[in-house]
């Protein structure tokens, strides 16, 4: 590790330690945050794995339903069912500060009794697979809306463990060396100048004693 280049002052010695100080707490404070993020994004991309797993699940279904209904149903019926939404799905998206990580919080506004009954439609034309497909995928729909807050909160805390891990690399293993390193030689070169000093008062004061 390459030190700074400095002069080897007082001065400058004691600068040094004071920033050397301040970047030793920087770092405690950096890993500290770094730990924290780790267990908490740890808890939350189990909370996700789980949540993709019951969605897949769910989502599998309602299509294999609908490949059933699909294959026993006039086409153009189905299309015409979903051209249009039954309902409305709105977002406000207000935000949270977990560890310096500004995440989403998204609130979903819909009518929650499109769960229950997704679309109105005559019986006469469907059968129980359609009737099953549309009864699955809706009440999929809370659980894909947390899904995608849960998604992005990883990716947010994802990012910054990445950011804080390289600050906390850079300070542990560069500038803490360099500035311990900086240290020790301005302290070896005083150490140095001060015997080069005491030898040279001990010439003159040999010098004064022979005259």
């Amino acid at each position: 590790m390459a030190r700074l280049n400095v002069n080897p002052t007082r001065m400058e010695l004691s600068r040094l330690k004071k920033q050397l100080g301040t970047a030793s707490r920087g770092h405690k404070l950096l890993k500290d945050k770094q730990d924290e993020l780790m267990r908490r994004f740890i808890l939350l991309v189990k909370k996700n794995n789980q949540l993709r797993i019951d969605v897949e699940q769910e989502l599998t279904a309602a299509l294999s339903h609908f490949v059933l209904a699909n294959a026993t149903l006039n086409e153009a019926f189905i299309e015409e069912l979903v051209a249009v939404p039954a309902d409305n799905v709105t977002l406000d998206v207000i935000e949270k500060n977990i560890m310096s990580v500004t995440v989403p919080i998204m609130n979903f506004h819909y009518d929650e009794t499109v769960t229950e009954a997704p679309l109105n439609y005559g019986y006469l034309n469907s059968n129980a697979e359609l009737d099953g497909v549309f009864g699955k995928i809706s009440s999929i729909l809370p659980k894909l809306l947390e899904l995608a807050e849960v998604e992005k909160t990883c990716q947010l805390m994802s990012e910054e463990i990445e950011k804080t891990r390289r600050r906390v690399n850079a300070l542990e293993y560069m500038t803490i060396p360099q500035l311990e390193e900086t240290i020790y030689y301005i302290q070896m070169k005083l150490e140095e100048n001060e015997r080069s000093e005491i030898t040279r008062l001990i010439k003159i004061k040999n010098m004064g004693s022979n005259a």
